[in-house]
């Protein structure tokens, strides 16, 4: 195939693939922040401030929405991510969190599944050093003791 066929059906895509972004822009997707209902009863305001910076961005109502989710699909992603995370634990609706739920967000931050790596290299605030770690893992586990 000659370079300037090429080149032809290169740009070609490129003009397609810059038309779909532009029009997927108007498929509205937003998130939002329900009043927060319950909080836990924290042990500490060290917990709380952990897990704040590490875990509230996907389970609380209180996420804090950062200037590239409103592209699309970025949008659809991030929507997608905090839906599901509220859904497996909200700490703005302590109320419906059972205690198997929580004792499961000990368990996967104790394997290093939460915060999940895509998250802290995005947000490096998140990132718990192994202190902060074994900290937030003693408070919540104190805090499912309050809750009790």
């Amino acid at each position: 195939m000659p370079f300037r066929k090429l080149l032809k059906y290169f740009t070609i895509v490129i003009a397609v693939a810059a038309v779909g972004l532009i029009l997927i822009q108007f498929i509205p997707v937003k998130i939002t922040n329900p009043p927060v209902v319950s909080e836990p009863n924290w042990d500490s305001p060290q917990t709380r401030a952990l897990a704040q910076r590490a875990c509230f961005d996907c389970h609380s109502n209180e996420v804090v929405v950062p200037p590239y989710a409103k592209i699309a699909p970025i949008s659809w992603i991030i929507a997608n991510h905090v839906s599901e995370g509220r859904e497996k634990l909200n700490f703005s609706d302590w109320g419906k969190v059972r205690s198997k739920k929580a004792n499961e967000a000990i368990e996967v931050i104790s394997e290093g599944e939460m915060p999940p790596l895509y998250y802290t290299v995005i947000h490096p605030a998140a990132r718990l050093t192994p202190a902060e770690k074994q900290a937030l893992i003693a408070g919540l586990r104190a805090t499912i003791q309050n809750s009790n």
